[in-house]
């Protein structure tokens, strides 16, 4: 991680959970890290705890399911630290329902946020990484096991998680055929102890349930991702799944 210190990076959903976790790790490698979060004052709240490490934690309101506001931040991120070096779309979304009954509003809400913004997001880093003339940035998409499979009325944020499997891919071959040196990642974790099920419109009983399963902590999907970014520069993790001891689907 060393070759990071010093370097921008972006976290999308930064005010709790795993990108909390994601950015107070890279403040504490060294890195100006930029969090995005509608809550910010929960990223300032962090930031204040982070005064004595090696990086910096630059709090920005943002809802990244509004295309003017992400293009804002990046542009905030330009004229501030001169660009991005690493993006971490982390900000995500789910809710119970079914393909039959809906409702709609609920489908309209996953996919704003789980694959638009992250698209959005994922655009406007790889054109700050090409102004900047960044070869070496890289991208991680915060994706699940839910990418990999189907949950029982979890078929729309399943189907959300798909797309960030596809469009993981699509990116790579993209970056290829640009002979790009940027690299991208899907993590996959299953269950974590997160505020997603409270944030979350989920039916009480599906959040019941949920605390009855095998959980990961935020921390280790934080190690993840310093994991991914810490291997050598020609080295692709294309995806990495996580899963805690125990876990049956």
């Amino acid at each position: 991680m060393e070759r990071w210190s010093g370097r921008v990076a972006v976290v999308t959903g930064a005010s709790s959970g795993i990108g909390a976790a994601i950015a107070q790790e890279l403040v504490k490698k060294g890195l100006k890290v930029v969090g995005l979060a509608r809550r910010v004052e929960r990223v300032q709240e962090l930031a204040n705890t982070l005064k004595s490490a090696s990086g910096k934690l630059y709090p920005l309101k943002c809802d990244v399911t509004k295309e003017e506001e992400v293009k804002e931040a990046f542009q905030w991120v330009k004229a501030n630290l001169g660009g991005v070096h690493i993006l971490v779309n982390n900000a995500g979304v789910a809710s119970d329902n079914t393909l039959s009954d809906g409702p709609v509003e609920k489908w309209r809400k996953i996919l704003d946020l789980n694959v638009l913004a992250l698209s959005m997001c994922t655009k406007e880093a790889l054109q700050s990484m090409k102004e900047k003339g960044v070869d070496d940035g890289h991208i991680v998409h915060i994706n699940s096991v839910a990418g990999h499979s189907v949950g029982d009325r979890l078929q729309m944020y399943s189907a959300s998680k798909h797309a960030v499997t596809a469009l993981t891919e699509g990116l790579r071959r993209e970056l290829v055929n640009q002979k790009s040196k940027i690299r991208v990642t899907s993590v996959s974790p299953g269950a974590v102890t997160t505020e997603i099920a409270q944030a979350s419109e989920l039916a009480p009983e599906f959040k019941e349930m949920i605390k009855t399963i095998p959980h990961l902590e935020s921390e280790d999907v934080a190690d993840a991702v310093l994991y991914v970014l810490g291997v050598p520069p020609h080295v692709q993790i294309h995806e990495l799944m996580i899963k805690p001891v125990g876990e049956a689907f």
